[in-house]
């Protein structure tokens, strides 16, 4: 059985490559977000480290959160997890760049908002359908108005449409885009021209220091968005036959309430 994150560190120990796996589009269960929360605080120990990537196996970075965790009982573990993840990429001992392939949606997204980087597929789409299912995106609600603007996350968390990766570069979010039978070559480059000549302990130093003021906006803001969550929105009847409704297939019967 293939487990959900598995780890390849270059010989040079400079590198850092965590790969996703699902079977359902890398959905990211409670089991794979505590393997990368503690896959990441494990590489403190490695001083040679110039970069973390995370990528999805097969065509896609992530559907997004297991739906099915995210229903009354369940989501009151699993959120607190999946932030307790996000500041764990935010207090990362290297750079971090998420390498998105296919779709990157809902808790997929969030999980590359936290990240310092985003290298894409020029085939590669992004987005929030959260509301969709009644709900919201806790952690995308701190990180993409820093990252990429307020009236932007309005549009993306409001819609729920992705956008292709050329919007999100045109918005500052996405670092670079290359056809995807590319993508990893571009990223070696990148790689070798901007962060392989520099000392890995400058690096550590250097990206704690480039995420200080998002790191700090996010701790304060996201436990508000949480408790907004889980005590008010998934108190609804509309965020609970949205889950239920996707769950079971059909069109949601929305009340309003």
């Amino acid at each position: 059985m293939t487990p959900p994150v598995t780890l390849v560190i270059t010989p040079d120990r400079a590198r850092a490559a965590f790969r996703l796996f699902h079977p359902k589009g890398n959905i990211l269960t409670l089991e794979m977000i505590e393997a990368l929360a503690e896959g990441i605080v494990a590489l403190g120990g490695e001083p040679h480290l110039k970069l973390i990537t995370i990528e999805g196996d097969g065509p896609d970075f992530s559907f997004g959160a297991s739906v099915p965790e995210h229903a009354p009982g369940q989501i009151e573990l699993v959120l607190p997890e999946a932030h307790r993840l996000t500041m764990t990429l935010l207090d990362a001992p290297a750079p971090t760049a998420a390498v998105v392939r296919g779709r990157c949606l809902g808790g997929g997204f969030e999980l590359a908002l936290a990240c310092d980087l985003i290298f894409a597929a020029d085939t590669a789409s992004f987005g929030l359908p959260e509301v969709s299912l009644g709900v919201f995106p806790p952690a995308a609600a701190a990180l993409l108005p820093e990252r990429a603007g307020v009236a932007r996350t309005a549009v993306t968390i409001l819609s729920g449409a992705p956008a292709p990766a050329r919007e999100w570069v045109a918005a500052g979010l996405v670092t670079a885009i290359a056809p995807e039978a590319e993508l990893a070559t571009a990223i070696d480059r990148w790689f070798e021209t901007h962060l392989a000549p520099k000392s890995a302990s400058a690096l550590r130093y250097a990206s704690r220091a480039a995420r200080a003021s998002l790191k700090r906006h996010v701790a304060t803001l996201l436990p508000e968005l949480e408790r907004l969550y889980l005590d008010e929105v998934m108190r609804t009847k509309d965020a609970r036959e949205g889950i239920a409704a996707f769950l079971e297939k059909r069109a949601p019967r929305w009340t309003d309430q």
